[in-house]
């Protein structure tokens, strides 16, 4: 239903219990692809956008580089459902749309056409929609605008930059891989790195390894993710995680193992890289997200095929 201003619409979908749900919150440009619509906007004016919209209102729109994430959301709220029919930590996904609410005819239905489980639409005619991230008790927040998720993450909330790109991901099993420094963890060691270079980040490492690193913009979600992952055992789990980071194992691993054992974080795969390229082991994983600092790693993981998703560290 709508509210009386039309800028909230509820589906069909069950409803969930926030203060359980593990709340995503994408926008339409992340899950749909757009960019031709944005053009327009961008060149023609909210006026003709609107007009483009309502005109193909029953023409579903193709799908964004987040789709893949939020089918296989979906298949996990399946899985946990059919575990346990009165389950509440379910995974409870929102579109939130700087679109006017007269726009969004569109999105809705093409979203009941792909079968997706979407509970709300949130069409926000606001400079800065993230402002309501917090009121929906969102835990991660996927949008193709960076000054979007620079708001988020200036607000607390785990976000990250989804870029438009041909994807091929598995639409069963859950793969999330997250990267370390700067995603999981905060950007202390890189820091050190930047200042006085690699020998000098090894002996920062070594120093400290027994006290646990600092929390990065992505722990939030991940922790969640965890605890929904410890539902499940881990040979049938609809849900499996990753850390792939540019860390030496040798000579840097160990802290980064003992702090997410400090975290009581479970990662089914770690992979330290030692510089080398992300691009040829995620092919190998096919996650339907990875989540990096480095624009060097998401081009990588672009050029094969891996829905990628910048987290920015200089917002």
């Amino acid at each position: 239903m709508a509210k009386a201003d039309g800028t909230i619409i509820n589906t069909n979908v069950k409803q969930k219990d926030p203060n359980e749900a593990l709340v995503i919150a994408v926008t339409t440009r992340a899950i749909f692809s757009l960019e031709e619509e944005h053009e327009l906007f961008l060149t023609k004016g909210k006026e003709e956008f609107v007009r483009h919209q309502q005109a193909n209102q029953d023409k579903p729109l193709e799908q964004g580089t987040a789709f893949p994430f939020i089918q296989a959301v979906q298949y996990v709220n399946q899985k946990l459902l059919e575990r346990n029919p009165e389950e509440k930590r379910l995974f409870d996904v929102i579109v939130l749309s700087n679109n006017s609410p007269e726009s969004g005819v569109r999105i809705v239905n093409s979203a009941k056409q792909y079968g997706l489980e979407i509970s709300k639409f949130c069409f926000v005619s606001d400079e800065d929609s993230t402002q309501y991230l917090k009121s929906h008790n969102v835990k991660l927040f996927l949008s193709a605008d960076r000054t979007d998720v620079c708001n988020a993450l200036r607000r607390g909330v785990s976000a990250a930059l989804i870029f438009q790109q041909e994807v091929q991901a598995p639409n069963t099993q859950l793969r999330v891989v997250f990267d370390g420094d700067a995603v999981l963890f905060s950007d202390e060691t890189e820091r050190v790195f930047q200042e006085k270079g690699l020998e000098g980040a090894v002996e920062y490492e070594k120093r400290m390894e027994a006290v646990p690193m600092g929390e990065g913009p992505l722990k939030a979600f991940a922790m969640h993710l965890g605890k929904m992952h410890q539902k499940f055992s881990q040979e049938n789990s609809p849900i499996r995680t990753y850390l792939v980071t540019a860390r030496s194992g040798r000579d840097m691993g160990i802290r980064a193992i003992k702090t997410l054992r400090e975290w009581g974080l479970a990662i089914d795969e770690a992979f330290f890289m030692d510089g080398a390229p992300k691009g040829p082991i995620l092919s190998k994983i096919q996650p339907h997200i990875f989540f990096d600092d480095g624009l060097h790693h998401i081009q990588g993981a672009q050029d094969v095929g891996i829905p990628s998703a910048w987290v920015p560290c200089d917002c």
